[in-house]
């Protein structure tokens, strides 16, 4: 799928994967249409974004996993969001689904944990307009917001995103927008759905407390 209009450039970062990513990259629709730059790096999503982030020449960033699909009027959606100086960070809802079905309960925890989580933990800066968003919720923001904040922590091996938000949030909102992009479901495929939004939940309250993110790791191993 190519965006219309298309984004000023795509920049995509490989934490050398193990199935030839850059080679089906260069093979793609996407690689002929677009100005692509294809950039190797050590694992890890902190260093990779950071990576991207650095390379990039436009005033506007988003940062989307391989495994989203986002709709074809993406870059306007962005546009019209951040037309408000208000609003400095933006992401989607974010529809888990697969190849025979889509795990609505997951979808809607994701959606309302945006909510719920920051008015939880972090209650005056919910007031004052935070939203913790995810990776797979397609976040955007501008460029010097993003680096105004010295970007995504690398120490961090998970709750990068959210940590990202709540420094991003002493500069304005934080905003989830009315519409959808669709996430691989193959995490919750493997655990199960009850295991998975268990866990799901159990991270995010335990971070909300204060437990590390390394600590918090051994609990999201990556699945393939």
């Amino acid at each position: 799928m190519l965006l219309n209009p298309p984004a000023k450039e795509i920049i995509i970062v490989d934490g050398g994967s193990t199935d030839n990513t850059l080679e089906i990259v260069r093979k793609s629709e996407i690689f002929a249409a677009q100005k692509v730059c294809l950039l190797s790096s050590s694992a890890g999503r902190s260093r990779q974004m950071n990576m991207g982030a650095n390379q990039a020449t436009g005033n506007i960033l988003c940062f989307l996993h391989a495994d989203t699909l986002v709709p074809d009027d993406l870059v306007v959606v962005i546009a019209n969001t951040l037309v408000n100086s208000k609003i400095v960070c933006g992401g989607f809802i974010s529809i888990m689904a697969g190849p025979t079905q889509t795990r609505w309960s997951t979808t809607l925890h994701n959606a309302l944990k945006t909510y719920y989580a920051p008015l939880m933990f972090r209650p005056i800066q919910f007031f004052k307009g935070l939203r913790l968003l995810f990776g797979d919720q397609v976040m955007f923001c501008r460029y010097q917001d993003f680096w105004g904040c010295e970007g995504f922590d690398s120490r961090l091996p998970i709750m990068e995103d959210a940590d990202l938000c709540v420094r991003l949030a002493k500069r304005g909102r934080v905003k989830q927008v009315n519409r959808t992009v669709q996430s691989s479901d193959r995490r919750v495929a493997q655990w199960g759905v009850l295991k998975a939004n268990s866990i799901y939940l159990a991270i995010g309250f335990l971070w909300g407390v204060g437990v590390s993110a390394t600590r918090l790791k051994r609990f999201y191993d990556d699945v393939r």
